[in-house]
Order: structure tokens, then sequence, then C-alpha cells
């Protein structure tokens, strides 16, 4: 009976051990999978979605300060035909 005991400790032991391990491999794996795509970014010059994000709005901001502009050209023109 002693030994079954000691056969269900070292297998606990033996269960436990195995999924630490798997976890540090897991971990392992997303540090790796994570520097190859930033390489894989950099090398493609792919943006950041942080980085599509500003320039979408310095556009938004620069099409209407264009039709602001356009507008004001139109007043003026108006005004000078008159």
């Amino acid at each position: 009976m002693q030994s079954r005991a000691k056969f269900f400790d070292d297998l606990s032991q033996l269960m436990t051990n195995a999924a630490g391990m798997a976890q540090g491999v897991r971990d392992e794996a997303e540090t790796a999978f994570r520097g190859f795509w930033e390489r894989a970014v950099a090398n493609r010059q792919i943006v950041t979605r942080e980085e599509f994000e500003v320039v979408r709005e310095m556009a938004q901001a620069a099409r209407e300060e264009n039709e602001a502009l356009k507008a004001r050209i139109a007043a003026l023109e108006a005004k000078l035909a008159d």
C-alpha cells in the first residue's frame, strides 16, 4: 500500500512538472512569435493601427480645412462678382 501512495505522489509530481514545462514552452513560443512579427512589420514597413489612426485623423482634418477654404473662396469670388 505504501508503494501505491508513492506511485501516485510521483505521478502527481510528474504531472505538475509537465504542466509547468508546458507553460514555459508556451511563453517562449509567444515571445518568439511576437519578435518575429515585430521584425516582419519593421522590415516590410507595415504601419501599426495607431499610426494608421493618426494619419487618418490628419487626413480628415485636412479634408475639413479644404472644404472650409473652398467655401471661403466661393464667398470671396461671389463678393468680387457683385
